[in-house]
């Protein structure tokens, strides 16, 4: 117990001494805050993504760009294809000129 007793003051002392009172007040609480910075940014979690086109019957693989852009044209073909099947398109209408 007294060990750790020590220890503890140690600590303690050297921090008290770190800082010291020839550091500005606004330089005191960012000495004492640990900064990761962009770290963990370079941790994978599962399979690498790839392109749509690289496998396209693997979309559970794919960038989240690609597949967002690959749904929307794929809904934007479904309802644009079923507004001219049930629309029926442009009729033409042909004129028959009389024969004088």
């Amino acid at each position: 117990m007294a060990s750790s007793l020590a220890a503890m003051t140690a600590r303690r002392a050297a921090n008290f001494a770190r800082l010291s009172p020839s550091i500005s007040s606004a330089v005191r609480p960012s000495s004492l805050i640990s900064r990761r910075g962009l770290a963990g940014a370079a941790d994978h979690h599962g399979p690498p993504k790839v392109n749509c086109w690289s496998k396209p019957s693997d979309p559970a693989n794919w960038k989240e760009e690609h597949f967002v852009i690959v749904s929307l044209t794929g809904w934007g073909v479904l309802i644009f294809g079923g507004y001219k099947l049930f629309a029926g398109g442009k009729k033409e209408e042909k004129l028959v000129e009389a024969a004088q």
